[in-house]
């Protein structure tokens, strides 16, 4: 890729979003947040009255889907900007996000996304060590489980990201991990601007 292609990864609320809107819009960049798209997908499979946890239904729902994930996030023709930031969605993307089937057809979806682009900046929980192993730049970012909790607001109490933390952490397809290479940084009490212009530092 001509444009560097920066990946973001972390757990829930270390600034991921925030940290990557600000960076791709300082760098001139496209920005990918795969987690929205695991959410749309979560959204979809409560509208229609699907488990969750039911992995081949779940699948077929990500398979079937027409999904868009930019600054508005669109999946069969409705957009879910703001209804995937709900508390129920929450609580069942990390279920969604755990299906095997369902991470391979997305996986797919974000490389194609950056190949069209030459680039970008991309956050998750697999960037850098699943989806883009070879990324320009990767960023693992962490905050304290107070700060992160505060961040989410009332959507997720700290036992709510603990469990989402050991859910992301611990299934079988691509976990949430560090990269060995990736440059580890916490976002706790540390402003955007002080936090991007770090970043910035290292391209």
């Amino acid at each position: 890729m001509s444009r560097p292609l920066i990946a973001i990864d972390g757990p829930a609320g270390a600034g991921k979003s925030t940290v990557s809107k600000a960076l791709a819009e300082r760098l001139g960049l496209d920005r990918l947040d795969t987690g929205a798209m695991y959410r749309a997908v979560a959204w979809r499979v409560l509208d229609q009255g699907i488990d969750p946890g039911d992995q081949p239904a779940v699948a077929a729902v990500a398979a079937a889907a027409c999904l868009e994930a930019g600054p508005e996030v669109l999946i069969d023709g409705h957009d879910v900007t703001a209804a995937i930031r709900t508390a129920p969605v929450s609580r069942a993307v990390s279920a969604v996000a755990a299906n095997p089937e369902v991470r391979r057809q997305l996986v797919t979806r974000q490389r194609q996304w950056a190949a069209t682009r030459d680039g970008g900046v991309v956050e998750g929980r697999d960037i850098g060590t699943v989806v883009f192993p070879d990324a320009t730049l990767k960023i693992f970012l962490t905050a304290s489980m107070e700060e992160r909790s505060r961040r989410r607001g009332a959507d997720e109490s700290p036992a709510g990201l603990a469990r989402r933390d050991r859910i992301d952490s611990t299934r079988s397809m691509s976990p949430l991990a560090r990269a060995a290479d990736a440059r580890v940084l916490d976002t706790t009490d540390r402003s955007i601007d002080d936090v991007v212009e770090e970043v910035l530092s290292w391209l």
